[in-house]
């Protein structure tokens, strides 16, 4: 089983005390840890299944056209060698949310204290 250290705190704290912001500078540094391993095992992954996917298109597409694209690319099957250009569609929607994934990860800030000062400022309402 693994170690949870987003839990962990010195030996002597009480648990039910209110975090420092020390402690909740860590949590968040933990939690973005956390976030980038997460994309990078995404992005590999997704590598990964776009290859396969690649490898199998070419592989039909060699069949299909009886060899290599000697004549292009088209949007039609079955024109001898001529392969079918279907495989940029899953290649461009992986390349966007890929790219969309890390700078959802690498770009967005924690919240500040300002922002959350800003925000209940609004909420509350112009002063009477």
């Amino acid at each position: 089983m693994l170690h949870d250290v987003s839990r962990d705190r010195p030996g002597d704290s009480d648990p039910d005390a209110p975090a420092t912001s020390g402690q909740l500078a860590r949590q968040e540094a933990i939690k973005q840890i956390e976030l980038k391993r997460r994309f990078r095992i995404r992005a590999a992954t997704g590598t990964v299944a776009m290859i396969l996917v690649a490898v199998i298109w070419a592989i039909s597409e060699y069949s299909n056209a009886g060899g290599w694209p000697t004549q292009g690319f088209s949007q039609s099957s079955g024109i001898p060698h001529v392969w079918n250009l279907w495989i940029i569609y899953p290649a461009i929607v992986w390349v966007f949310l890929t790219v969309a994934g890390g700078l959802t990860v690498y770009l967005r800030k924690p919240i500040s204290e300002s922002e959350i000062k800003r925000e209940l400022d609004r909420q509350a309402g112009p002063p009477h």
